[in-house]
This record gives C-alpha cells, sequence and structure tokens, in this order.
C-alpha cells in the first residue's frame, strides 16, 4: 500500500491578541480595508507625530488593522513593516510596547507570507535591538519595584513579551529569521528571560514557545547551548508549581529539551527521556473536561461576589452622598471619604477562562510532542524533491522498501528508553482515552457562552491530536505493548462507535482525516497480524462513500487505503465474492475519477492488494471486467504523470506516486491480478 511521511506538527498561526478570523467577516460584510487605503494611509502618517499619545493610539488602531486581510495590501504599499519598526525603539515605552503589538498581531495574522516580506523589509533588526535593550533593562535599577508596578502596562517585561511574541511567529515562518536568531546571539538573550519564570510566566510561555520552535532541525543552535542555558531549561520544567500557566510552560520546554537530544550525553538519555514523557504523562492524566466546568462555575460564582460587592459599595456612595448633602449645612464639620472605584475590585482578566484555556494548549502541545517523537528522521523537504526529480529515486524506494520490509516510510521503531517510559507512564492508554469525544457538559456550557465558546474548537483539537498519536503508535509498537489481539479489536470497535456516532461525520474534515489515519494504521497492523477485523462491509462503504468526496486529499486516500486493507482480507475469504465487486467496482472509479493523480495512484495500489491472491478475488476481478478497466485506463494514468508532473505536488504526495510506481514494476503483481504472462502486461511498466 502507498505509505506516506508521519506529519511532524507545527504551530498554527493565530492571533495572541485579537481574533484573525474578522477578516472573513469584514471580507462577507465589504466592510474590510476601505479601497483608498485610508484609514491605513491616516494611520501610518500618525507614527510620525511628535505626541507620544498620537504615536501610541495609531500603533492600537494598526493593531486592529492588521487583524483583517483586506487591510494588508494598503499595509504593504505603504511600507507598514519599515515605519513600525523603528518604533520598537522608541523613547516612550508604551510606544514601544503598542508598535510590538501590532507587529505581533501582523506577524500572526498574516502567515508565511507576511512573516518572510517582514524579514526582507529588516524587522529583525529593531527587533533584536529591543530585545537585547529590555534584556539589559532587567539587569538595571532604572526602575524600582513600586515604579514597575505602578506602570506595569508599560513595563520592561511586558514589551519583551510582546517582542517575543512577534520574534516567535516569524521565526516560525521564516528560516531566515531564524538564522538571524542564530548569528545575533538570540539565545542567551531569551534564556534570561526564560529564567525568570517565577516572577513573569507570560514572558517565560512565550520563550518557551519560541525556544520550541527555533530548537527543532537547527544543529547550528544546538552548539550555543552551555551547562548553564540546559540548567535554566531544566529548573523550568521541574518547576514544583502546578497552575495551568506553570503545566503549559513546562510542557513547552519539555518539546524544547527534546528537541535538544542530539546534544544530551547518552548516559543521560534515559533519565531526559523519563523527565520528558512523565510531565507529558502527568498533563494527559488531567481531565480537561471536568476542569472546564470547574472553571466556568468558579467564573460564574467570582462574577456573582462582584456584582454583590457592586451592589453594597453603590447602596453605600447613595447613603455616603446624602450625608455629605447634609454635611453642607455644618461647615465646621469635616469627613474625608476615600474614592473608591468598582473596577478596582475586579480582578484585571478573565483569570478562569485564562487557565482553561492553558490546560487544553498543554495538553494539545504534549500530543504534538509525543507525535513528533514518534517520527522518523526522514529525508528533509528539499531531500525528497531532489530524490524525487532524479533517476536515483527508484533506487531509494526500492531499497526503502526492502529495508522496511514492505512498509515505506513508517517512522522508525522507537528507541529502547522512549519505548520503555512510553510503556512505564502509560502513554498508550492516556491516548486512547483523549480519543474520546470531548465531555459532553464541557461542551454544552461553552457553546452557549460567547467567550468560552472557543474552547470546544480547542477540545475537538485535542481529540485531533489523539488520534493521531493513536495512528503513530499503532505504527510503532508491537502487538504485544498494544494489549494483545483483543485490545486492537476492542480499539478498532471505539474507533467505528467515534466515526458512526457522528451521523455528519464527513463534514468535520479535520476529525475525519485524523480518525482515518488511525484506522488506516490500525486495521493495516490487524491485517499484517492475522487478526480479524471489526468493520463490517457495511459500515466500511458508507465510510468510504461518504468520505470520497470530501475536499481533503489525504482523507480520500486514507479511505481508499482502508479499503484495499479490508479488501486485501476479505480476498483470501470465502463467499466474499459481492463484497469484493462492489469494492472492485468503487476502487475503479476511485481510480479513474478522482482529480487527485495521488488518490488515483492510491486507488490503484489498492486494487493491486485487494486482487493479488485468491480465487474470490480472481473470480471478482472477471466479473467486473478489471483487466479490460486497466487497459483502457493505462495511458490516461501515464499522460497524467506526464501532465501534471511533479510541480504539483508535496513531497509527502510524491511518496505516495512513487510507491504506485514501484508496485507497477514488480510484475508478479500483475501477473498475480490478471493471470497474465509477465510480457503481456509489459505494458502496464513501460
Amino acid at each position: 500500500m502507498g505509505k506516506s511521511r508521519t506529519k511532524r506538527f507545527k504551530r498554527p498561526q493565530f492571533s495572541p491578541t485579537g481574533d484573525c478570523q474578522a477578516e472573513a467577516a469584514a471580507e462577507a460584510n465589504g466592510t474590510g480595508g476601505d479601497e483608498d487605503d485610508g484609514p491605513a494611509a491616516e494611520l501610518l502618517e500618525k507614527l510620525q507625530h511628535p505626541s507620544a499619545e498620537v504615536r501610541e493610539c495609531a500603533c492600537a488602531g494598526l493593531a486592529r488593522l492588521v487583524q483583517q486581510r483586506p487591510a494588508w495590501p494598503g499595509l504593504a504599499r505603504r511600507d507598514a513593516v519599515r515605519r513600525l519598526g523603528p518604533l520598537l525603539l522608541d523613547p516612550s515605552l508604551a510606544v514601544r510596547e503598542t508598535a510590538a503589538g501590532a507587529l505581533r498581531n501582523l506577524s500572526a495574522c498574516g502567515g508565511f507570507e507576511v512573516c518572510d516580506d517582514m524579514v526582507t523589509k529588516d524587522i529583525m533588526t529593531p527587533l533584536v535591538a529591543l530585545l537585547k535593550e529590555c534584556s539589559a533593562g532587567l539587569d538595571s535599577n532604572e526602575m524600582s519595584p513600586q515604579e514597575k508596578k505602578d506602570q506595569n502596562r508599560n513595563s520592561i517585561e511586558n514589551i519583551a513579551n510582546e517582542a517575543m511574541n512577534v520574534l516567535w511567529n516569524i521565526c516560525e515562518c521564516s528560516s531566515r529569521a531564524v538564522s538571524i536568531f542564530n548569528k545575533e546571539g538570540c539565545l542567551e538573550i531569551v534564556l534570561k528571560y526564560l529564567s525568570r519564570f517565577s516572577t513573569n510566566v507570560d514572558l517565560a510561555i512565550s520563550v518557551a514557545y519560541c525556544l520550541q520552535t527555533v530548537t527543532e532541525d537547527n544543529p547550528e543552535l544546538l552548539k550555543s547551548f552551555s551547562a548553564p542555558a540546559l540548567h535554566v531549561l531544566e529548573s523550568a520544567m521541574l518547576s514544583p508549581v502546578t497552575s495551568m500557566d506553570y503545566i503549559l510552560l513546562k510542557t513547552l520546554v519539555a518539546g524544547t529539551i527534546w528537541n535538544l537530544k542530539d546534544i544530551i550525553p547518552s548516559k543521560s538519555q534515559a533519565e531526559i527521556i523519563n523527565a520528558i514523557l512523565k510531565i507529558l504523562s502527568e498533563v494527559l492524566d488531567l481531565d480537561a473536561g471536568e476542569i472546564v466546568i470547574r472553571m466556568q462555575e468558579a467564573e460564574k460564582q467570582r462574577l456573582e461576589a462582584a456584582a454583590e460587592t457592586e451592589d453594597i459599595l453603590g447602596s453605600a456612595n447613595h447613603d455616603a452622598l446624602m450625608e455629605d448633602d447634609e454635611m453642607e449645612e455644618i461647615p465646621h464639620k469635616r469627613k474625608v471619604r476615600r474614592k473608591t472605584f468598582i473596577s478596582d475590585l475586579l480582578p484585571p482578566t478573565d483569570k478562569e477562562l485564562r487557565e482553561s484555556i492553558a490546560l487544553l494548549t498543554a495538553q494539545q502541545t504534549a500530543l504534538e510532542i509525543i507525535v513528533n517523537m514518534c517520527c522518523s528522521e526522514d529525508p528533509s523537504d528539499d531531500e525528497w524533491e531532489e530524490l524525487s526529480s532524479s533517476d536515483e529515486s527508484d533506487a531509494f524506494m526500492e531499497n526503502s522498501f526492502s529495508e522496511c520490509g514492505g512498509q515505506l516510510l513508517s517512522p522508525l521503531c522507537l528507541s529502547h528508553e522512549v519505548h520503555t517510559a512510553f510503556t512505564n507512564y502509560l502513554i498508550p492508554k492516556k491516548i486512547f482515552e483523549k480519543t474520546a469525544f470531548p465531555n459532553s457538559t464541557a461542551v454544552d456550557l461553552c457553546s452557549r457562552s460567547p467567550t468560552w465558546k472557543s474552547l470546544v474548537r480547542k477540545m475537538n483539537t485535542i481529540q485531533c491530536r489523539a488520534l493521531v498519536c493513536l495512528q503513530s503508535l499503532v505504527s510503532l509498537l508491537d502487538v504485544d505493548h498494544l494489549g494483545g489481539p483483543a485490545a486492537l479489536q476492542t480499539l478498532a470497535q471505539h474507533l467505528s462507535q467515534l466515526l458512526f456516532s457522528q451521523p455528519d461525520f464527513a463534514k468535520h474534515v479535520d476529525f475525519l482525516e485524523a480518525i482515518s489515519s488511525a484506522l488506516r494504521a490500525l486495521l493495516q497492523t490487524m491485517a499484517s497480524n492475522n487478526i480479524s477485523q471489526c468493520m463490517t462491509p457495511d459500515q466500511l462503504m458508507t465510510l468510504c462513500t461518504a468520505s470520497i468526496h470530501s475536499s481533503n486529499t489525504g482523507v480520500r486516500v486514507n479511505v481508499v487505503s482502508i479499503l484495499g486493507i479490508t479488501g486485501s482480507v476479505l480476498a483470501k475469504e470465502d463467499g466474499t465474492l459481492e463484497t469484493l465487486k462492489t469494492i472492485g467496482c468503487f476502487l475503479l472509479e476511485v481510480a479513474t475519477k478522482d482529480p487527485s493523480l495521488v488518490v488515483a495512484g492510491e486507488a490503484l495500489d489498492a486494487l493491486f492488494d485487494v486482487f493479488a491472491d485468491g480465487k474470490e478475488a480472481e473470480r471478482a476481478s472477471v466479473q467486473i471486467k478489471l483487466l479490460s478497466a486497466l487497459k483502457e485506463f493505462q495511458p490516461v494514468f501515464k499522460m497524467k504523470i506526464r501532465k501534471e508532473g511533479r510541480g504539483k505536488y508535496s513531497p509527502d504526495q510524491l511518496c505516495v506516486l512513487d510507491n504506485v510506481k514501484m508496485n507497477l514494476r514488480r510484475k508478479r503483481k500483475c501477473k498475480a491480478l490478471l493471470g497474465y504472462s509477465f510480457k503481456q502486461v509489459s505494458f502496464y511498466i513501460s
């Protein structure tokens, strides 16, 4: 069957300070940026105003404007990045912070192209200078603790936090930014920020996100990690604080330390891996649904208490005003009352919501780290492109197939240390538990609250990540470590229940891709170990019929592969003729009509697997006229390959196509399928 590489998770772009989805609403309502760039022009002009307050307001306005996609062209034409950049070093701390906030939103909402353009326009120069100044400021005694408290909004640490988010976003999207990070010695700066985790966890979290990004596939930076640097990471990861913010921080640092595994002495590998997986295990142990419910109840009680306090203060103020009116008639009596604001008595943030988001983010991150731990060190995308376009591609694919025992590009076996730690910390069991649907009560409560509604998507994302984790583990661990044949059958039933309990499962593309990937891996493992399948033919065809028209190519590839795996098992059994005919006709239709060459290739590969052997398969192939259909389609398929070529498909997709081509070269499959001599089927491989 065609195999593709396990995906390493990258952080999705998001707006830390606003809703990037506002752009869609703006476009739909026609309220996007004006054609004459009026708002952008006016705000950009005010960036040069002599008044710091005006400059600050202009930056704040741009921070909102950059979240609307229609505004980007106008901002680009007016060179917004070059005009905002110098304000990172503005004499006013307030301007620095709001300028960094505008760039933070632009880098978060704009994605790869915008971030790369920001690097081209040299945003890294003032950004690195700002980070260095903030670092120096942390060591100085220019501001007393009281001054820092009074000027919290404009504090050095707040500015550093905004700047770190800009750096994180840009490094996530631009390899040039990472190179500048290395060259400018930014590691020392950000580690100093991280060392302040006990007093400013928000800044530490931003640093941890950035470090997790820049340490991935960056051997040049790894050389810069000294023993003191590793000690800073270790201190943060082993912090005894158990608040949700610290749980997120420790999870992110664990991911960074995993990226540094190549520089950790072999004698310490087992200890480090155990420490990492201990943290990930503890994060996954938490019942996020129950905690979200508890947090919502705590918020409700806090708001009710605040409302009661407001009523009491309102009554007190009314009585005091009456008393003041009376005192006006007695001038010699003096009464001094403290001016009290209701806002002084309310918490500055929705702390319960923040803690819930931190926990859900930590669990998602933990699952992503586990998936990345399971990934093999496959060739890079550039290497894949080079291999796929060269004459050595076929030889490489043949060798890979032989070395992997027939499973192309599957993840490498886990090291002994990781394998042992996975078992000790019950990682497979905890991942299995996370694949269940989010707590229905939590989902219902969040759905009914505008401020909590976004958490529903986060909970669904955790489920999808857990399913991807499950796919990786099923591919890596042997049957015994997965609990034996009975456990795999139970797991298959569980996944089927998850899938078919949603009548509109085909509409949830992310979920469908994740669960179909997990099912594909599970059914392949069961087939390889002669464990009876649990999906009925009706369930199988329901899944395939509903999913084959998905806009997601990965979903279509998965369901075609699932059909091939199940069909190859049924081909060896008696009384399966009609089912095999249904499967064969379905695969033929996909192979000949699907617009994607990758899906068509996977369908062809599945046909070879289903009809490669077995009397029932042979009878079915004759009755559906498989040979004549393939003869007719063969030149069309060759033409598609030549026409669409390798420029249209990603390296992962090329893996599938190369595997199909390799299988077509394996003449014995064609011979077994068609019952003709190798010479007679040579047209398939010409």
